[in-house]
């Protein structure tokens, strides 16, 4: 899974599989990445397609900095007069939580500097130097930015880049777990990038869901898992910088670089990956984003602290890949 989610104008392309008469299973393509929906009813949904594109879209035209009329990118080009939806509400106040708990480790605003490294939809600066650093830096700060009781946006820099790609694709794994609920469906299992949500079993084989995490150290064009585990009411969402890594030359102590908010710099972190279960993925999404930025330690510390359950792959200062997981976090 990458670090950063890109949402795109959403290309559907829908793929039903009835299986024993109940089972049902959706995929395709929406907001830059990949779906898969597998759930049991005792009927075809009556207008699932339409309702789930109806799903992409309305979060796409709320949160989408790739798309230049949603009510994110309008906020960010400095209009103050946005009235956001449910959608963008939800999300920010998720994002001030995981902020506030993460000592800034998780914060949206950090997008200016993402568009500088090249990693957004913005522009990269060629020549990102410390003075540029610098200059950016006072523009990243989710404490400088309030939504207000009107539900517009108040930023104490009309420049403050918000940008919540980071956690946007666990809550729209929410929105179709909660539509999939509100028809019915007490079984199912939605993945979309890599992150899941599931409830119920897999009826087909009278089993709790069986979901996998990747291996960080895996090839190009390779598919290796590293762990396999049960999910069973409740999502996980795994972030990790995959295949690109760099090795120290005298330790060979391996590192990933990711965007610290706190120093502005794309810094070494000893993290190869963080998977983490909660019951909303949108929190799962949230806090697995923020442990690449806090490194193992600091990471494996907040964890115990919030009681999250955690499977982390890091690296030692030996350059042994080695795993940490909380003890909730039961895996094979």
């Amino acid at each position: 899974m990458k670090y950063y989610i890109f949402f795109f104008s959403a290309l559907f392309l829908f793929s039903c599989n009835p299986k024993n008469g109940l089972g049902q299973v959706y995929t395709g393509e929406a907001l830059g990445t990949t779906y898969n929906i597998q759930f049991f009813s005792e009927g075809p949904l009556e207008n699932f397609e339409s309702s789930l594109d109806s799903i992409f879209s309305v979060i796409n035209h709320s949160l989408s900095t790739y798309t230049t009329k949603s009510d994110i990118s309008k906020i960010n080009r400095g209009d103050t007069l946005v009235v956001v939806d449910d959608h963008f509400r939800k999300v920010f106040e998720a994002s001030k939580d995981v902020y506030n708990k993460s000592q800034g480790y998780f914060d949206p605003t950090v997008g200016i500097l993402v568009n500088a490294y090249g990693f957004g939809p913005g522009k990269p600066i060629k020549q990102l130097d410390r003075p540029v650093l610098d200059s950016l830096q006072q523009l990243v700060g989710f404490n400088n930015i309030e939504l207000s009781t009107d539900n517009t946006i108040q930023k104490k820099d009309a420049m403050i880049y918000l940008d919540f790609n980071a956690i946007a694709k666990g809550y729209t794994i929410d929105v179709i777990a909660d539509f999939l609920e509100s028809n019915d469906v007490d079984n199912y299992l939605v993945e979309l990038g890599g992150e899941l949500r599931a409830k119920g079993k897999n009826l087909d084989k009278d089993a709790n869901w069986v979901v996998g995490i990747d291996d960080p150290m895996q090839q190009e064009g390779d598919r290796v898992l590293k762990a396999t585990l049960e999910l069973n009411n409740s999502a996980m969402a795994t972030s990790g910088n995959y295949r690109k890594f760099r090795e120290d030359s005298l330790t060979g102590q391996k590192f990933v670089h990711t965007i610290n908010p706190l120093t502005g710099k794309a810094e070494k972190s000893n993290l190869l990956s963080a998977s983490v279960l909660a019951e909303t993925c949108m929190m799962a999404d949230g806090y697995a984003t923020a442990f690449m930025a806090m490194g193992f330690e600091s990471s494996r510390d907040l964890a115990e602290k919030l009681d999250i359950q955690v499977y982390l792959v890091y690296s030692s200062e030996n350059g042994q890949v080695k795993i940490y997981n909380s003890p909730g976090f039961k895996y094979q």
